[in-house]
């Protein structure tokens, strides 16, 4: 079991039992298991409440780079470069503003202005080709939704990046990260989202993951883990612990808020008791949908 990070050197496929009736009285993803564990009020404002929250120009980045990175693949692998990508990078946008055109209103004096932002999208492309050589690989799966039903009737649920299978059958799962890389103290936190899809890789085919590889393009690291059964099972039980906390809270209607340097990028302080905000009143009865 080793742990590493290195320096420079959608097409959707469900599989599980249960991939086609999520809802969230049986499902979590890892992203909602993380805002649980950051702050209980969080999840609660975004899976009960399902509040509506601002775009911010950081995700939009990050989807229109994970966008391009999927379509980079698609293209003959002589034809994978840095300038195919930046090719990309507008019909992409395009696409995407013109799916969301609210998108749009994200430019404004507190951010940067649309030109600025997309060279900023071209850096986090050219990082990627100082850490793999797209035309060297062959992905066995990319964007692909994964799920599997555990003993308890938990599904567990998320969408992998990207899914690499050796002509000797391991397996390597990629995630694609546009910020920074952690810092040694929140490396264990940035790998909870990798085990939790070799986990469920696991579970559903039979096959432990050699390798987990998050690649941060924010500053041309990428973090590898080799997992191992305890590590997975481990998991597993985190999970089911985090999926009763969940419902206790459910029936408890008590969803605590946590104060963090997170909250700086919260959209619901205004309605947090820990920035001197009131909740609105829980759903009657909370909607299991």
């Amino acid at each position: 079991m080793t742990t590493s990070v290195e320096a420079p050197a959608r097409e959707v496929e469900q599989v599980g039992p249960a991939s086609g009736q999520l809802s969230r009285s049986n499902s979590l993803s890892p992203s909602r298991a993380s805002d649980f564990m950051t702050c209980p009020l969080l999840y609660r404002f975004r899976v009960i409440d399902k509040l509506p929250e601002a775009p911010s120009v950081d995700a939009v980045r990050g989807s229109v780079v994970h966008k391009v990175l999927e379509g980079l693949f698609d293209l003959p692998a002589a034809e994978r470069t840095h300038d195919q990508a930046n090719t990309l990078l507008a019909p992409v946008w395009d696409k995407l503003l013109g799916d969301e055109p609210e998108l749009a209103e994200m430019f404004g004096a507190d951010t940067p202005d649309l030109v600025t932002w997309l060279e900023q999208c071209r850096s986090l492309l050219g990082r990627y080709f100082t850490l793999e050589d797209p035309r060297r690989l062959e992905p066995a799966e990319r964007e692909i939704h994964v799920a599997t039903q555990l003993a308890s009737g938990l599904t567990l649920h998320g969408y992998v990046d990207r899914v690499d299978v050796a002509p000797t059958g391991e397996l390597r799962i990629v995630d694609y990260k546009t910020g920074r890389s952690p810092g040694e103290h929140f490396e264990a936190k940035a790998l909870f989202q990798m085990k939790f899809y070799a986990l469920v890789i696991w579970r559903t085919r039979g096959v432990l993951p050699r390798m987990l590889q998050l690649v941060y393009l924010g500053n041309g690291e990428m973090l590898r883990y080799e997992p191992d059964e305890r590590d997975l099972l481990a998991t597993e039980r985190k999970v089911e612990a985090l999926w009763k906390a969940i419902e206790r809270a459910t029936a408890s209607g008590d969803w605590r808020a946590r104060k963090s340097p997170l909250c700086g990028w919260c959209d619901h302080q205004a309605l947090c008791p820990e920035w001197g905000g009131t909740p609105p009143p829980l759903p009657e009865p909370a909607p299991f949908t």
